[in-house]
Order: C-alpha cells, then structure tokens, then sequence
C-alpha cells in the first residue's frame, strides 16, 4: 500500500496552511518554498480542495488560500478524498461476484487486507488536520 504524492503533498500543503492560518491568506508560493514542493502541482492539489470546499481563495496583493472550516473540522480523509486518493490495500473490488484475481473465490488473504484496509482509512478518519498541526509545534 502507498499513498500516491497527491495525496501526501495534499495533506502537507493543508497542514502548512493550518499552521500559519494566523498570518492570514496563504500564497502556494509560500507552501511551495517551505514544504519543497512542485508550485505547479501544488496548484493542481489546490483546485481540488477548493472544489471540495477545503480550502478559499483571497485575491489582491497579500492574496492566497485560507482554509474554508477550521482545522479541527477537517480530518485526514477528507483531504486524501477531495484529490481523488484512494488508500486500498486489495487488488479486487470489495463486492465483485469474480472474487479476488478474476477467479470464482476470494484469495486466502482477502479478508486481511480488508480488515487492514478499515484501520487506515478509520485512523484518516479520526486524525483531525488540527492534530497534526500541534504535533508539530510540541
């Protein structure tokens, strides 16, 4: 399983943004610098949590993006879904009548990696961007 940069880079650029949310709008040039990140992907990322409604942007001379609800409304998971990120540790489609591998059965690991499947995505879930914005201040 690994979550694809999209989805990393997201979480980084939202965490960034919680973070200096106090000095007010945020320019991805800003987040760009700080987090060594593509400006031209973090733009990418951006149209997506703005779609999703993450994240506004202000325009003018100290323009840039602020986040839409506070950073204790927003979890994990809501970021790695607004930019199309799926974290899945089976190859099959969950409910397919083929079973895992194009076969009439699941494979003998199927239910693993189910199970593993509901920890990630239940601990995105419960992971606040707020929390991770005072893990790393402590």
């Amino acid at each position: 399983m690994k979550l694809t940069t999209k989805g990393r880079y997201a979480v980084m650029a939202m965490a960034d943004l919680a973070s200096n949310a106090k000095v007010g709008p945020i320019s991805l040039t800003e987040i760009s610098t700080r987090q060594n990140i593509s400006l031209a992907y973090l733009e990418q990322i951006f149209i997506k949590l703005k779609n999703k409604k993450l994240v506004k942007s202000a325009r003018g001379a100290s323009g840039g993006y602020i986040l839409e609800k506070p950073a204790s409304e927003i979890n994990l998971s809501n970021i790695i879904y607004a930019v199309d990120e799926e974290v899945k540790m089976l190859n099959c489609k969950k409910n397919s009548k083929k079973g895992c591998n194009n076969k009439s059965t699941k494979c003998i690991t199927h239910n693993l990696w189910d199970e593993l499947d509901q920890h990630i995505n239940s601990f995105f879930e419960r992971v606040k961007l707020q929390d991770l914005v005072k893990q790393n201040t402590n």
